[in-house]
């Protein structure tokens, strides 16, 4: 899979031109890893599903406002955690519910292999929403959207150091949750 942090030539200016087709490539693009940051964050498909629409629906109307066309992936990230954000202001709460929804199995598997990586996915699945939602959103940024730091402080509006204390805490944190399994 393509990095968000890799430096491509991504059709920003025809976008903000109105160029539908410009729109459909970046949507193409953002997509699925904007979906998998969102749901990481909120544990719910439908949610998810919402806020990267309306993520989407945000970065259309707002999209004059981004400086740095190639920065643009950064941005759209920073729209998507501020709707994290707001969902769970609006939910009255803090940390996300964990309603999972299971993984496909692949054709190559065998029923115990689907079983044990089912139960294993749900255990670091559950022990990855114990962590406070800021260092959540620094573990999926880092380790699974492959940004750089200075990205992440971007897109969560911390500052670099918090960034970096956050990425230690929180793999501290779950070194620590996944030692105390039975």
């Amino acid at each position: 899979m393509l990095s968000v942090a890799e430096p491509e030539i991504l059709p920003v200016a025809q976008a903000r031109a109105g160029a539908a087709v410009a729109w459909r490539t970046l949507f193409q693009r953002y997509q699925l890893p904007l979906y998998a940051y969102v749901y990481e964050m909120v544990h719910h498909e439908q949610t998810c599903l919402d806020l990267v629409q309306e993520t989407f629906i945000r970065a259309v109307r707002h999209l004059n406002t981004l400086r740095d066309d190639r920065k643009f992936g950064s941005w759209l990230f920073g729209i998507a955690h501020q709707q994290c954000l707001q969902h769970w202001r609006r939910a009255g709460r803090e940390e996300p519910a964990g309603d999972d929804l299971p993984d496909l199995p692949s054709e190559e598997d065998g029923p115990a292999q689907i079983l044990i990586r089912d139960e294993q996915a749900a255990a670091v699945r559950q022990l990855f929403t114990r962590l406070p939602a800021p260092q959540r959103a620094v573990l999926v940024l880092y380790f699974l959207e492959d940004f750089p730091l200075e990205d992440i402080a971007r897109v969560t509006g911390a500052p670099l150091g918090t960034v970096k204390s956050r990425l230690h805490h929180a793999k501290r944190a779950l070194k620590k949750l996944l030692e105390a399994q039975p």
